[in-house]
């Protein structure tokens, strides 16, 4: 069962996001340690202190930001599997079409408004 939404238009939505999101994680990826990134900051010694720091806070950043785009990612390619086997703009709770304001809010959303606040109310 497929919804009265344009499949096309969010095709297209969800492909141009998971491109954006693959040139961000890849811009705040880092293939080496922080030692071998910086050098003596990654040390921590003495003048070096406080660049150490902010190094870290900036990797650390970077790491969850690549995370977090990992996770859209996921999010992204099963929506892409829901318009190719029928069931994207439905509920996964309840079947019910998702509006499609939330859907161009969200384009992956799995779950309808009233399903999305119950379980938030629940944890």
């Amino acid at each position: 069962m497929s919804v009265g939404v344009d499949l096309e238009r969010f095709r297209h939505v969800l492909e141009a996001e998971r491109t954006r999101l693959l040139h961000a994680a890849k811009a705040v990826h880092h293939d080496g340690s922080l030692l071998e990134e910086t050098g003596d900051l990654a040390i921590g010694s003495g003048d070096h202190l406080a660049d150490s720091a902010s190094e870290t806070y900036m990797r650390e950043l970077d790491e969850g930001l690549e995370e977090n785009a990992e996770h859209i990612l996921l999010e992204i390619d099963g929506a892409l599997e829901r318009i190719e086997d029928g069931t994207y703009g439905l509920c996964a709770d309840c079947g019910a079409p998702i509006g499609e304001e939330r859907l161009l809010a969200v384009p992956y959303v799995t779950l309808c408004l009233a399903h999305k606040r119950a379980r938030e109310r629940a944890t």
